[in-house]
């Protein structure tokens, strides 16, 4: 047996939503963890990947992805965004949002680096900048309003910034930039070589009538940034792991350069059916409303619990807080629910590197009505 004497990543483990999902599982409780639907998705859709498979499109993809669907994922952001990107040269399809962010910084970032990210940060934005020998610098957003002040992060700037990373909307915490946001940002890079990893899988689930503003709208952020985005969350289908990036050709040609040895391309199959399912719009417009009525729903059933609710503007989770029910930290605390009390939560602790405790977890309501109800009627027992 080979005795492994070193780690490229010794502090990571199983992630939180992996730990939660297998606790929920041993406990017989509702799965509010892990930011998957517990629905079906649109049998036009399934059918349709069927029918290519029987077809006979079963083989290697291009490097890049099916033309067809970087045309319609191109139509989609000029829509969308009133933003243009050649769909051959500057539109990737990946194997999820996840390979796609993995791949961005293993194309642009080397030893010593530097990458500034924004916590409560997904999960895999740091453990990715490590492997490749980055420095990770961040900024705390804190509850109740996770804003950024944007002066503080001009200081985390330095002559070996590299890189910086946005996840609009957030996950876990709900909270969209505005426009000052993006103004100051632009600022910040502003005369620089500083490159942007946006994380924008959650785009088309914003909330109350607000709008998504996607940084390939500013021709000053366009230039310099990776758009990247998901399937996963554009039509509930998570498992299936596909997703794309949009990025000028010059950086697109390096960003291939490493995609083609990490999966080299997509399943066949499933972009044949993308492709075809995108050209009705209708398949995804309506996609913040659809989201909009369980958020909602959530909200008043959770309204007279002892839970206190944080804005939600995007993404498909509810923050809440629970100082009024326990002292414990949420870690604590989310295990005792999901053992006790049959809900499983995440820990927004685990979302940062010092594992900031504010007595705030996160519950995913890309459910059926069935499975909130039931949540909903063990929470209120708190």
């Amino acid at each position: 047996m080979i005795l492994l004497t070193s780690s490229k990543l010794p502090t990571v483990g199983m992630t939180i939503f992996s730990q939660m999902s297998q606790l929920a599982m041993q406990h017989n409780a509702i799965n509010l963890s892990q930011g998957f639907p517990d629905f079906m998705p649109d049998a036009q859709l399934l059918n349709s990947v069927d029918h290519f498979i029987q077809k006979g499109f079963n083989q290697y993809a291009p490097l890049g992805g099916i033309l067809s669907l970087k045309e319609e994922v191109a139509i989609k952001i000029e829509n969308s965004h009133q933003a243009i990107y050649h769909p051959d040269a500057e539109i990737t399809i990946t194997a999820g949002g996840t390979q796609a962010i993995f791949t961005t910084l293993a194309t642009f970032i080397s030893k010593g680096d530097e990458v500034i990210i924004f916590e409560p940060a997904y999960d895999c934005y740091e453990p990715s900048v490590e492997l490749f020998g980055g420095i990770v610098k961040r900024f705390q957003m804190k509850a109740p309003n996770y804003e950024i002040d944007w002066s503080e992060v001009k200081n985390l700037v330095s002559e070996k910034t590299k890189m910086i990373i946005l996840n609009n909307p957030n996950n876990p915490s709900g909270k969209i930039l505005t426009e000052n946001d993006v103004q100051s940002l632009i600022q910040i890079v502003k005369d620089s070589n500083i490159l942007i990893l946006s994380d924008e899988v959650y785009e088309n689930i914003v909330f109350d009538g607000k709008k998504h503003l996607s940084l390939c709208q500013y021709l000053e952020l366009k230039e310099r940034t990776m758009i990247v985005a998901s399937f996963g969350k554009l039509f509930h289908i998570t498992g299936w792991k596909v997703g794309y990036c949009a990025a000028p050709k010059e950086m697109m040609a390096e960003f291939r350069k490493v995609h083609q040895f990490n999966v080299f391309c997509v399943n066949t199959p499933i972009q044949m059916a993308l492709a075809e399912y995108m050209k009705d719009e209708e398949h995804y417009l309506h996609l913040n409303s659809f989201f909009q009525e369980k958020r909602d729903f959530l909200r008043q059933g959770l309204a007279s619990t002892s839970f206190e609710l944080l804005s939600c503007e995007g993404t498909y989770f509810q923050a809440v807080t629970y100082q009024n029910i326990s002292g414990k930290d949420d870690f604590e605390f989310a295990k005792d629910l999901t053992i006790n009390h049959k809900v499983a939560s995440v820990p927004f602790s685990a979302f940062y590197k010092d594992h900031l405790n504010e007595n705030v977890i996160r519950l995913c309501f890309a459910k059926k009505q069935e499975t909130l109800e039931r949540a909903i009627e063990n929470l209120a027992k708190l």
